[in-house]
């Protein structure tokens, strides 16, 4: 008999993952491998929060949000992006590099009120 390993995901994580992975080739410019990598990782590193955040409070001054905060740091806005993407498009970049560029500073434009 085999032991589970206490990370393994839930039965209901891995269908969670299945169904919300893009089913094309290359559906929504990332390919499912990639997407499953991604959330899998994601999932991991939440797990190893969750139980550091279980144990920290027996060690003051930090609390469990203190770690959450520094751990898991809010991905850029949509404002970082587009400038970062205008900063690497000064740069000089190929087609396939300008075609992202383009794409992130639209989407930020196309978020502004008219």
């Amino acid at each position: 008999m085999t032991t589970q390993h206490p990370i393994t995901p839930t039965p209901e994580l891995v269908q969670l993952l299945r169904n919300e992975a893009p089913q094309g080739i290359r559906d929504a410019g990332v390919t499912r491998e990639l997407f499953l990598i991604t959330a899998a990782y994601r999932a991991g590193a939440d797990a190893e929060l969750e139980a550091c955040c279980k144990w920290l409070p027996k060690l003051p001054p930090w609390s469990a949000d203190d770690l959450r905060k520094h751990r898991r740091p809010k991905p850029p806005s949509l404002k970082e992006q587009a400038l970062a993407a205008l900063s690497e498009a000064d740069q000089g970049l190929n087609k396939s590099e300008w075609q992202q560029c383009s794409n992130t500073i639209r989407r930020a434009l196309e978020q502004l009120d008219d």
